[in-house]
């Protein structure tokens, strides 16, 4: 079993003609990713790999069965990208676009919230590197040859710190469940909280690796919500142990402007709620290890 990814999902990707798109898309489908169809307006008909495109997310999903979809849109067009897959029926997207306006976020999450919950669309993202079940598919950007099918479900705001949990994992011979980046935004789909859930009730998951940075109150909410409603065991690592205070650290995200979002404070909160917590980024598969032996 894995989280909001399988085989068996039919993926489309949203602006599969773009020259990353057409990269990423043939990655995954090398990967083993059941990839349906590509969404571009006003280039119905063509092909990209084999895969058709259609005009619209809705007939895509008419004409495949579509269930996912990976959004490459430039900024000023993927907050309507994601509503537009949200209308269609979509149940997952992943949202790998950087740089869109907070305020078109904040129009998208209204949207959404228009859809009973048992119908909502589930986002991640913006700003991410997408979702992998090892294994089973890839939705997004990430190297699929470093992640092992195993048991280690991670959830990260730093795709690249997800790469190196995932790697020094495989040397160990450990595996991942899945592995979710949440996106790097201030506001984003799908925070910790949300992706803890699931993998609480994910049988195949043992252990929970949450990576997280500073800037933003999305930590501090997950400790409180692990202390409270998490039976696994969790280990965190949190970047920017040296960020200077106001100052944008790589994500639009990772900016400390109060009490909670600093490094140390995150640390020292998780720390709190039972979490362990690995010292430096070096040591993160160490540490799950460790956790994993002692459990």
């Amino acid at each position: 079993m894995s989280i909001l990814l399988d085989r068996n999902s039919r993926v489309i990707v949203q602006g599969i003609t773009g020259r990353m798109a057409r990269f990423h898309t043939k990655d995954m489908l090398n990967y083993g990713t059941n990839v349906v169809g590509g969404v571009v307006p006003g280039k119905g008909g063509e092909t990209v790999e084999g895969v058709p495109v259609f005009d619209t997310v809705k007939q895509a999903v008419e004409a495949t069965g579509a269930d996912a979809s990976l959004v490459f849109v430039p900024p000023p067009f993927a907050a309507d990208s994601i509503m537009e897959a949200a209308d269609a029926g979509i149940r997952y997207c992943v949202c790998i676009t950087d740089g869109i306006p907070a305020q078109d976020m904040i129009r998208v999450k209204r949207y959404m919230y228009r859809y009973p919950k048992d119908k909502r669309m589930v986002l991640t993202g913006p700003n991410c590197a997408g979702t992998i079940s090892p294994g089973k598919a890839l939705l997004g950007i990430m190297p699929g040859h470093i992640y092992l099918p195993g048991n280690v479900g991670i959830i990260g705001r730093s795709g690249t710190l997800g790469y190196e949990a995932a790697a020094q994992l495989k040397e160990r011979g450990i595996g991942v469940s899945t592995s979710v980046g949440i996106g790097g935004d201030p506001i984003n789909g799908s925070s910790f909280k949300d992706i803890l859930q699931r993998f609480e009730e994910d049988e195949d998951t043992h252990i929970i690796a949450m990576i997280g940075e500073i800037g933003g109150p999305q930590e501090a909410e997950a400790a409180e919500f692990i202390r409270d409603h998490i039976t696994k065991p969790v280990v965190a690592y949190v970047a920017g142990l040296t960020a200077p205070k106001g100052r944008t650290m790589g994500h639009a995200g990772a900016i400390i402007s109060a009490f909670g979002e600093s490094a140390s404070e995150k640390v020292e909160i998780l720390s709190a709620a039972g979490v362990t917590v690995a010292e430096n980024p070096a040591v993160i598969g160490e540490t799950i290890a460790r956790v994993m032996e002692a459990a």
